[in-house]
């Protein structure tokens, strides 16, 4: 193990790092994808609200209509559920790093632990950085979902009581 240390070696020090740091990355920038996507969706409905007219199919019409709003939303309650655990397993994968690495060198010194420590924790942070905002923008969205949902049950009731 080399005693060089740079920020790209914390996510890249050995292929099963660098893979989980990827997996993470990616993770992460799908899921900032979605919330773009969310945003933008939720702004066009400020200008344009949703609305049900008295001619829908008033079975099905709020259903339909909620669709878009829902729409990908499962990814993000995966990467807030998952994302910790990968990071996780990296942070395992570099503890056991370091244990090997005492065991090579027979030594315990802080030269010696301190990579996989670092990788370690380097990929625990990636998993939280990917976790966190997919859970709050999850939780957000999904609320908003629901709240719109909720607004056009009702206003198929008022619909069907005006028949």
């Amino acid at each position: 193990m080399e005693n060089s240390f740079s920020m790209l070696s914390l996510f890249t020090g050995d292929l099963m790092t660098l893979f989980v740091s990827i997996v993470l990355v990616g993770f992460s920038i799908w899921s900032w994808a979605i919330i773009v996507e969310k945003i933008r969706l939720w702004n066009m409905v400020k200008r344009n609200p949703v609305t049900i007219k008295n001619g829908d199919n008033l079975e099905t019409i709020a259903d339909k209509l909620v669709v878009p709003f829902d729409k990908n939303l499962w990814f993000l309650s995966m990467v807030a559920y998952i994302s910790p655990f990968i990071g996780l397993f990296g942070t395992v994968w570099g503890v056991m790093d370091s244990f090997a690495a005492i065991g090579v060198n027979q030594s315990v010194s802080i030269g010696v632990i301190a990579p996989g420590l670092a990788v370690a924790l380097g990929t625990t942070a990636l998993g939280l950085i990917a976790a966190v905002p997919a859970a709050i923008a999850h939780q957000y969205f999904a609320k908003k979902a629901d709240d719109l949902y909720d607004r056009l049950t009702q206003q198929v009731r008022d619909l069907k009581s005006k028949k």
